[in-house]
């Protein structure tokens, strides 16, 4: 399964500060509601974009925030979550599990309510027309974040096949060495060597992996338009057994058959790996070759520079 949107973290953490009146730290909530939810550990892993935090973690911070907006629960110190009185009432009055009407009232309805004590709570001044939307309430504002970067991820990865397609064949054999070396093999670009014709079938490129070359990598990288196939791979093979090379690693603009894919599985004493096009690309971007990146500035609150008791 995957992990649910963040309005469906609402009800099990309300339910579970509800068990506990005095309040709980958020990582236990945190637990709680991903076993409501029946999250499976594969679910748990899964990363945000930015990779530096739990999809599951996010939504339940973002499912609290939308409670503490209806002024059902609150943080009385970091990393800590309690019900308010009024949460507290309403989850003895309302019965689980709550209709999808009040889900989405308490996900969508609060999101322009201003966190401060509760006599000095009022909606947000907004420009006319500018409210919260509500059929995206069940989108936080990090999920809309990483869909925003993972399309502009995509189209990059797009421009960067049609750049691909338009390069020369020796050009195209720099860029696979390039994109080799930055992935971490070799340990200098002179460990890097071009050997062999353009366009012929054999191997284009070497990478020492070590210093006095005992380990190496071979390259071939294959630059145009039809689907490479088994003879092609079964050509690189016998290339790579010819050298008594223990490690290959095909290179296409394009892409790989089945028969193809099979047959670089089912070899045995030479590792080949197969890269096409589109993994190509994603590899380009993210060892930042023939891409530019731009950093965007995302304020997030220093809690620890409002502990009195720490300063």
């Amino acid at each position: 399964m995957s992990v649910p949107t963040y309005d469906r973290f609402i009800e099990p953490i309300l339910r579970y500060l509800a068990e506990h009146p005095d309040g709980a730290v958020a990582r236990d909530v945190h637990e709680a509601a991903a076993r409501a939810l029946q999250l499976t550990d594969a679910d748990k892993q899964l990363l945000l974009a930015s990779g530096n935090q739990p999809v599951y973690k996010n939504r339940a911070g973002w499912a609290h925030d939308r409670l503490k907006r209806a002024h059902l629960s609150s943080s009385p110190r970091r990393g800590f979550w309690k019900l308010t009185p009024e949460g507290a009432d309403f989850a003895r009055n309302h019965r689980a599990p709550l209709p999808d009407d009040e889900v989405e009232r308490l996900a969508s309805d609060f999101m322009d309510v201003r966190l401060r004590p509760q006599a000095e709570i009022g909606p947000l001044p907004s420009a006319s027309g500018s409210g919260p939307l509500k059929a995206s309430a069940p989108a936080s504002p990090d999920d809309r974040l990483d869909e925003a970067l993972g399309e502009l991820r995509r189209n990059v990865a797009v421009e960067i096949s049609e750049a691909l397609s338009k390069v020369s064949p020796t050009f195209f054999e720099t860029i696979v060495l390039d994109v080799v070396h930055r992935m971490g093999y070799g340990a200098s670009g002179a460990d890097l060597q071009r050997v062999g014709r353009t366009g012929d079938a054999g191997i284009d490129g070497v990478i020492s992996l070590d210093k006095l070359g005992l380990e190496k990598v071979y390259i071939q990288a294959k630059h145009w338009q039809p689907s490479v196939g088994r003879p092609e791979v079964q050509a690189f093979y016998g290339a790579l057994a010819g050298q008594h090379a223990k490690r290959g690693v095909f290179i296409t603009t394009s892409s790989f058959t089945a028969q193809a894919v099979e047959f670089a599985r089912s070899v045995e004493g030479i590792v080949i790996v197969l890269i096409d096009g589109p993994r190509l690309a994603d590899l380009m971007i993210d060892h930042g070759i023939g891409v530019t990146t731009r950093a965007v500035k995302i304020s997030k609150i220093d809690s620890d520079y409002f502990d009195e008791e720490s300063a």
